[in-house]
């Protein structure tokens, strides 16, 4: 056989394979560009729904906590933020039935608040006009973080050391700090700060966790009657996720089961709604010079305040050098 001949039998052997890998370059880079569009989504709505946390607060409100942590969580506020970022992402914003749809890949989302959690989950609701359950996603009531000892204490922790406590021997209600109620009780678990700790962050994990895991149960239930054939789980959650997210009140939300080639998309994010607030910058006057500078509290006692600004661009733009301070 000539060569032209042999390259005719390699082209028609060829053709067909080469058709076939670049179909599946195709899936998989369709693939990637939907991961990548879904996790940003998602990734943006629990930033926007921890955001939304806070916006009715007011602090002075609350002058029975003397924590930086504590906030007025309006779970509503977040809900409403998380469903219209989602849906500005995927495109849907003004289709009721995506929207609609949308809602059966969210299986869970979580509002960690300074002394218990609430979660927004389907559940069954009272029986309509026509006798029958209706299932609907819908806020669980808030529990709080307890634990309890084999000597019947209870002690029900925050996002930091405050704690309400139950004393069985005595029969007492604690409330206060670790620091106060380890003088004041002989609790065995407010003894040691360090057993304290581990305790504390290992029961708000597995609280939430446990409470989740049921959840998801239920929301395998209401997908199988839509005819979904996913199986809802819950993913293992980074220890380092769970570390950042009980150092402050946020929003945890998973998506699931969304079809993206020939498999499913499965997240989750966290997202911290607590306001940070950095020390002043104040604009001071030497008045051994008469320079004007810029700086923290640190400095105060070397100059003149004469105002404070939000920004150093702004107090720069007045004249106020930036002061260094050890």
């Amino acid at each position: 056989m000539k060569i032209t001949d042999w390259a005719i039998i390699f082209v028609l052997l060829a053709a067909p394979v080469l058709w076939l890998l670049q179909l599946h370059t195709g899936d998989v880079r369709e693939v990637h560009r939907l991961q990548v569009r879904y996790t940003t989504a998602l990734h943006t709505a629990v930033q926007d729904a921890a955001s939304a946390l806070n916006l009715n607060e007011l602090q002075y409100f609350e002058m029975g906590y003397s924590s930086v942590k504590y906030m007025r969580a309006d779970k509503e506020q977040a809900l409403s933020a998380f469903i219209r970022t989602m849906s500005v992402n995927l495109g849907i914003e003004d289709d009721d039935l995506s929207l609609g749809s949308m809602m059966t890949y969210i299986p869970a989302i979580v509002i960690l608040e300074y002394d218990g959690y609430s979660i927004y989950a389907v559940d069954e609701s009272a029986e309509n006009l026509s006798k029958t359950p209706e299932i609907s996603h819908r806020w669980r009531p808030k529990k709080p973080y307890v634990y309890m000892d084999q000597l019947g204490n209870s002690v029900s922790f925050t996002l930091d050391d405050a704690l309400t406590a139950y004393e069985s021997s005595t029969g007492q209600w604690y409330r206060g700090k670790l620091d106060e109620l380890q003088r004041i009780t002989s609790i065995p678990l407010l003894q040691d700060t360090n057993t304290f700790e581990q305790v504390r962050r290992f029961t708000i994990v597995r609280s939430i966790e446990d409470e989740l895991a049921g959840y998801m149960n239920r929301h395998n239930e209401y997908a199988a009657r839509l005819g979904m054939n996913y199986i809802f789980t819950l993913p293992i959650l980074g220890q380092e996720d769970w570390n950042n997210t009980l150092n402050d009140v946020g929003v945890l939300a998973f998506l699931q089961g969304i079809p993206v080639g020939d498999r499913y998309y499965n997240n989750y994010a966290f997202g911290g709604g607590r306001i940070v607030q950095s020390a002043p910058l104040i604009g001071g006057v030497d008045d051994a010079t008469g320079l004007k500078y810029q700086y923290r509290d640190r400095c105060a006692h070397r100059y003149r305040g004469e105002q404070i600004f939000a920004r150093r661009r702004d107090a720069a733009a007045q004249g106020y050098f930036e002061a260094a301070c050890p």
